[in-house]
């Protein structure tokens, strides 16, 4: 993810923008007001969706219940078509042909509202539209029609996923989404065993980018953002003739990369300096554990919690939400993240949430008094009972909002 929008240009974009000093990043001015729903400060121009999406996702993963407003605002950046854009200034006014539908943004949003559920129309109708403009390949990239990546394919495998799809049967000419990906896994008995590229480049060629090939351990594994740890596999890189191969040789890709330069990948832009790359280390860390390949995920997620507060205050939303499901794809609290409660930081981003989810500490306790308080339960029964009176009075309103 990068903070991650897949297009190699926005990919582009994240990491200048992790480099530049805070006061040089973009930020709402006098003149220039962001929606309230809106989760980060700063112009939502190029990925408005994608980090809205991702905000809501990890807040629902640690038992968050967002604030309805911000729920409401994703639903409505969505075209008629089932389409989503990157960000629409003004959801009111239909998109047409210049609107520039985003592959990736429709996937995070799908990801995110399956999760909270009950947004089955807007999920079915995105879907849809995934599906119409799947290339010839099987693949995606980031715009409709534009050359399949890794990045992207992986993201919308993630959401056909999310869905209740089974991806390896969406298929354009015979084609799916895994026989697109296997396109793009480098082969075994180079440098760079394994590797996901991103695209080839103009001549066809393969190059390694561990960006494309944390995007692509997941997709290969049918698996979005949000992994629980896998069982491991042999890390031997072999001829990935399945995706289930692919994943395994991407995986010991990534393992490599990140022990060799201090358990955390280093940003490959070209003309800036090398520097630690926190959202691709972030991203590796959820391919490994949903890979099976705990030991090297829990030792980089260990050097994030040190190393990555910075990042993340700069970065925003997205980048708290890529930590959040790094530390629940290897078991780690996000609570106490090397001290720092991302739950709390991500919320501080954007609108206060309907509820606040429970700590561990607090959700063992609840556990241990279940079943203890008899008269507690049959006040919490008559309680459900009182307040379902008004639950259709509540749904029916704000089905009326989301209409207007």
């Amino acid at each position: 993810m990068n903070v991650r929008r897949s297009a190699a240009v926005l990919a582009a974009v994240a990491v200048i923008g992790a480099a530049t000093p805070a006061a040089a990043d973009p930020s709402p001015s006098p003149s220039q007001a962001f929606p309230s729903a809106l989760y980060g400060d700063k112009d939502p121009k190029f990925d408005g969706v994608w980090r809205q999406s991702l905000a809501l996702l990890a807040q629902d993963t640690v038992g968050v219940k967002p604030a309805a407003k911000s729920v409401q605002w994703l639903t409505r950046q969505q075209c008629a078509d089932g389409s989503f854009a990157s960000y629409r200034p003004d959801p009111t006014t239909a998109c047409d042909a210049k609107t520039m539908r985003d592959t990736n943004a429709t996937s995070a949003a799908v990801q995110a509202l399956t999760a909270l559920g009950g947004h089955d129309d807007v999920t079915r109708k995105a879907v849809g539209w995934l599906k119409s403009v799947q290339n010839e390949d099987g693949g995606w990239g980031y715009a409709p029609g534009g050359a399949s990546d890794t990045n992207s394919t992986s993201i919308v495998i993630g959401a056909l996923a999310a869905a209740g799809e089974k991806p390896d049967r969406v298929e354009k000419d015979g084609k799916s989404p895994h026989d697109a990906l296997l396109k793009l896994a480098l082969p075994c008995g180079g440098d760079d065993d394994g590797a996901f590229a991103f695209q080839p480049d103009k001549k066809g060629e393969l190059a390694a980018n561990a960006d494309a090939t944390a995007a692509g351990v997941l997709g290969a594994l049918g698996k979005g953002m949000v992994v629980e740890p896998g069982k491991k596999s042999d890390a031997t890189c072999e001829k990935a003739t399945t995706p289930q191969q692919a994943a395994a040789n991407g995986a010991g890709y990534l393992t490599a990369a990140l022990a060799e330069d201090g358990n955390h990948l280093m940003s490959a832009l070209a003309g800036a300096e090398p520097q630690p790359d926190f959202g691709n280390t972030a991203d590796a860390v959820v391919a490994l554990a949903a890979q099976g390949d705990t030991a090297q995920a829990e030792k980089s997620v260990r050097w994030l919690e040190k190393n990555s507060a910075s990042w993340a205050a700069q970065s925003g939303p997205a980048a708290y939400a890529q930590l959040i499901f790094a530390a629940h794809a290897t078991g780690t609290d996000p609570r106490d993240f090397g001290g720092a409660d991302l739950v709390k930081q991500l919320g501080a981003t954007g609108p206060a949430p309907q509820t606040a989810g429970k700590t561990k500490s607090e959700a063992s306790d609840e556990k241990e008094d279940s079943g203890s308080d008899f008269f507690g339960v049959w006040w919490y029964v008559g309680v459900c009972l009182v307040a379902g009176i008004g639950i259709g009075f509540l749904f029916t309103g704000r089905k009326k909002q989301q209409q207007l």
